[in-house]
């Protein structure tokens, strides 16, 4: 079996909801990453075999095929095929665990996997046939024939929160040190060599959008406080939008081929990506996903929890970090340590490659050696990959 390795990653910084891509396309957003890629690594397009792209929202401006469409915006043809995968938060991720099991069996030589959400042009809501808010599910009644309840996503937030005893202020200091670390990342330069700078229209001029839009780097504990309940108007909840994570656009991409095809090329490999897994849980408490994914991928690796150096959990709300690190035990510095979607955002289908890409920099950067990614998903799903710095 043939090894899977990451030769480059980047993504797009994130704009805020409303903000600098308002005027982007979601296509043109797609493409960004994938010209980077190109130029950065000096391949012809045609040695692509496959563009696989998560898209949480793939209707109306990110229908009819956005994986395709992306190569096409990028300039690389009419021969490079492409398509659009939706596991809910989990699609970016998954592209590369797909791209990983395709070039280790021999199917692919050459995959570009990533994701894109532009939730400011295609909101959450956008793929609901009435129109509906997202908070409320349209579920078949035969659903309801196997399981008793549905909830929607903030809930859950808060039912984790409840079954871990987590206190509002345990979890706003959790975002308050998203704030702070992606702060020392961006003012150290740790995103410079991921982040994609995209020249784009906003209200008919041409600007150049650099960094991401959505942190609040002085963010306190004090300041949150302020903040009304996001999902319960009962005054008891605890998840709000300083906890959780923003609303953004942006795209990311990874490189992934085998290690005999990055030698013929010339290409120095970041990393081997070793293991991936994905779980499914209780569909109601539905963002615990991340704990059995990371008890999984490790056993199938042959690991334990000390061979992991870096780890990148998705953070969704601030009660699923909280959660991951009571049961796995693991150590909060380790985690994150350049901050998370409380801070930057979480553009949805973009988000788990946009992790693995900060992952993978990071362990270049500091030469530390293995690196685990991990994302809850809606309706109780978890997705996980192992990757080691080459």
């Amino acid at each position: 079996m043939k090894e899977a390795v990451i030769v480059d990653a980047v993504r797009t910084p994130f704009g805020k909801y409303n903000g600098s891509f308002r005027d982007t396309h979601p296509q043109d957003l797609a493409a960004a990453p994938l010209q980077a890629l190109q130029e950065r690594n000096g391949f012809d397009p045609g040695i692509v075999d496959d563009v696989m792209y998560g898209c949480v929202k793939p209707v109306f401006e990110q229908g009819s095929d956005i994986g395709r469409i992306a190569s096409m915006v990028a300039g690389w043809g009419d021969e490079v095929p492409g398509f659009q995968l939706d596991r809910l938060c989990g699609s970016g991720q998954q592209t590369i665990n797909l791209a990983a099991a395709n070039v280790r069996a021999g199917f692919s030589d050459v995959v570009v996997a990533g994701g894109v959400e532009h939730m400011t042009r295609v909101p959450m809501s956008s793929n609901r046939s009435d129109g509906a808010s997202t908070a409320e599910p349209d579920m078949s009644e035969t659903y309801f024939e196997h399981f008793d309840e549905i909830t929607h996503q903030g809930e859950s937030a808060e039912r984790v929160a409840e079954k871990w005893d987590f206190s509002r202020r345990e979890l706003d200091e959790i975002a308050v040190e998203s704030q702070r670390r992606w702060k020392r990342a961006h003012d150290e330069g740790r995103f410079d060599d991921q982040l994609v700078p995209v020249e784009t229209e906003l209200d008919g001029e041409t600007i150049v959008v650099e960094e991401d839009e959505h942190p609040r780097p002085g963010t306190d504990v004090d300041s949150l406080s302020d903040l009304p309940p996001a999902f319960r108007d009962d005054g008891e909840g605890v998840i709000h939008a300083g906890n959780s994570s923003g609303i953004v656009d942006g795209s990311s991409a990874v490189l992934v081929t085998s290690r005999e095809t990055a030698r013929e090329y010339g290409w120095e490999p970041m990393a081997r990506i070793v293991q991936t897994e994905v779980v499914g849980v209780d569909p109601v408490l539905m963002l615990t996903g991340p704990i059995p994914a990371t008890e999984q991928i490790l056993e199938k690796a042959d690991m334990v929890p000390s061979d992991i150096d870096l780890f990148e959990v998705n953070e969704a709300f601030a009660s699923v970090i909280a959660a991951w690190l009571e049961e796995t035990g693991l150590s909060w510095e380790d985690t994150n340590v350049n901050g998370g979607a409380i801070a930057h955002g979480h553009p949805l289908g973009a988000t788990g490659s946009a992790l693995i890409t900060k992952l993978a920099h990071e362990l270049e950067r500091t030469g530390q050696d293995r690196a685990l990614s991990t994302m809850c998903i809606a309706f109780g799903q978890g997705v996980a990959t192992i990757i080691e710095r080459v």
